[in-house]
């Protein structure tokens, strides 16, 4: 019977899943290790530091994960609306009594630990979203269920930007792949939303009415070609009035939406400002750190610009500094491949999913999962603006790692039962 009981639920989890998280969890533990290293503190387990701090975090989130891991699946289908309610009045908790770092009031003092509900909100949103559309009983999506799915997107970001915790807030945009998977979303959308990224982009680098008389001709050369088909030429029409308005609007918005940091980053990474000690100094100080890792990097424990707190936040938001340095280029190809690999594992995951709501879960997952691996990342080496958010199960945080934990092992959870949620 105990063979017949392991087989029916141990040897359904995806061990390899679990195994990747640990990994990483693992990886992390060591790099915060190496960013905040102490000399009179040099134990791992050591309470009074970051590292010790996290290897808590770490053994209570495995802790929490196998805890998930026993539950009756449908437990969490039933409760997405109650937690969705919970993490909301958290959200708007710690708009009274959050404290404030950095400018923003993101956290909730619990003695020495601070949570961070942004955090859990992309869990909560993604199960209540999963559990809206997944209850439509229309097979063909409908504009009223885009709308009231966008909108259950849309309200914890609101609460979230008055924080404001812009990095967080943008995080739940990914689920627009969700909505892409599930056919509310088409391709035209996306095309349309790269467009608007990079008229935005263009309208920085070059004047704007140079802009607008460079897409009239563009707009004119369709015209032509296409003059026998009006609904073609119509389409052109309206597209090349929005996209003018839209240019003619990025500067004001520009000027008056965006904070001086975050327009500063902008300028630096678009090379419109050289300012390599002021908004800049973060960037400079990841890419020489990273750079300076070479092939194999320093060692453990030997990066200089790890070791003399050049980069600031190096154990939460730029930890894959100390990795390029200490670990060098290699150490960082096996992370990002770690990475990879848990992102297809996760699509296969979905995809293999009998009911339409673990398949949009699943979804929702491998999406924030995604944006926050591409973002963070992407904004140490200089591709994307500098946005304040951790390296999933890398970066130093409770909240950070407990909510991407349990958005994973409830994915696993679903997988392990998906024959019993089908029936």
């Amino acid at each position: 019977m105990n063979n017949t009981v392991e087989k029916s639920f141990f040897g359904r989890i995806d061990w390899v899943t679990i195994l990747i998280w640990f990994t990483l969890c693992t990886i992390g533990w060591f790099n915060i290790h190496a960013a905040v290293f102490d000399p009179e503190h040099p134990g791992l387990f050591n309470m009074a530091t970051n590292y010790g701090k996290q290897s808590i975090y770490i053994f209570s989130a495995l802790i929490i994960g196998f805890s998930i891991l026993i539950i009756d699946a449908k437990f969490f289908i039933s409760a997405a609306p109650v937690i969705y309610i919970v993490v909301t009045l958290l959200l708007i908790a710690v708009l009274v009594v959050g404290r404030n770092v950095g400018g923003n009031q993101a956290w909730i003092p619990l003695g020495s630990f601070r949570l961070q509900p942004s955090e859990f909100g992309k869990l909560a949103t993604c199960l209540l979203l999963a559990s809206y559309l997944s209850n439509q009983s229309s097979k063909t999506p409908t504009l009223k269920s885009l709308l009231i799915g966008a909108a259950i997107v849309l309200f914890p970001v609101s609460l979230v930007m008055l924080q404001p915790d812009t990095g967080s807030a943008l995080a739940f945009f990914s689920l627009i792949f969700v909505f892409y998977r599930e056919g509310y979303v088409g391709n035209g959308l996306l095309v349309l939303i790269a467009w608007a990224i990079f008229l935005f982009v263009m309208a920085l680098l070059v004047n704007q009415w140079v802009l607008v008389g460079s897409m009239l001709v563009i707009a004119g050369i369709f015209a032509f070609n296409l003059r026998r088909k009006r609904k073609y030429l119509i389409n052109i029409s309206i597209l090349f009035l929005l996209s003018t308005i839209y240019v003619l609007c990025v500067d004001f918005a520009y000027d008056n939406i965006l904070k001086p940091h975050q327009r500063g980053r902008i300028e630096i990474l678009l090379g419109r400002v050289h300012d390599p000690r002021g908004d800049g100094y973060n960037l400079n100080q990841s890419k020489i750190a990273i750079g300076s890792g070479q092939l194999f990097g320093k060692g453990y424990l030997q990066g200089t610009q790890t070791k003399y707190n050049f980069v600031p936040e190096q154990s939460t938001d730029f930890i894959f500094c100390t990795i390029g340095e200490e670990w060098g280029f290699v150490g960082s190809v096996v992370l990002i491949g770690l990475y990879i690999t848990l992102l297809l594992r996760l699509i296969n995951l979905a995809e293999r999913q009998r009911t339409a709501f673990a398949r949009i879960y699943a979804y929702g997952v491998a999406s924030i999962l995604f944006f926050h691996f591409f973002i963070n990342i992407g904004m140490t080496i200089g591709i994307i603006p500098v946005i304040g958010i951790p390296l999933p199960f890398i970066s130093y945080g409770g909240s950070s790692l407990w909510s991407f934990s349990i958005l994973l092992f409830i994915l696993l959870r679903f997988d392990s039962s998906r024959k019993g949620l089908n029936n």
